[in-house]
């Protein structure tokens, strides 16, 4: 009886998990070629444009942008105080919280510690109201 020959080039003959490995290194083989391809072409064609902003909010800039300093800035004067005075404004409340919470902290401090009242300083103005006030002690005018 022959002996039988199997032909390693029929697909019907290979397993499927043969089969299938043999497809995925063929098709990786493929992409790494289109990739290398690609590549070549890349940097045949030089530097990539600057991409255009398409919409608000699309910032997808391959290069950083380039260095820049500002020398001047036009502002009409009423228009800058106009901006100021609205600061002003929107200040107040900004102070009035702050002024309550700084409040509220101190007198926790006093209840939690009402030894610290006792060690308050009481800073007088003193104004003096002539020259006499001036003069050291022990030295009366004659």
């Amino acid at each position: 009886m022959p002996e039988p020959t199997f032909s390693m080039t029929a697909d019907d003959d290979l397993p499927r998990t043969i089969r299938r490995e043999r497809d995925a290194r063929e098709r990786e083989a493929r992409e790494r070629e289109a990739r290398e391809r690609q590549a070549r072409e890349r940097e045949a064609a030089g530097p990539p444009p600057v991409p255009q902003i398409e919409r608000e909010g699309s910032y997808a800039m391959s290069a950083p942008a380039p260095g820049s300093t500002v020398t001047d800035i036009d502002v009409p004067f009423f228009r800058l105080v106009t901006f100021f005075i609205k600061a002003v404004f929107a200040a107040i409340p900004a102070l009035i919280m702050l002024t309550a919470l700084l409040w509220l902290f101190g007198q926790g401090l006093q209840s939690f510690f009402p030894q610290l009242l006792k060690m308050k300083i009481d800073l007088q103005i003193y104004s003096p109201q002539s020259a006499a006030d001036f003069r050291p002690a022990g030295k009366e005018r004659r």
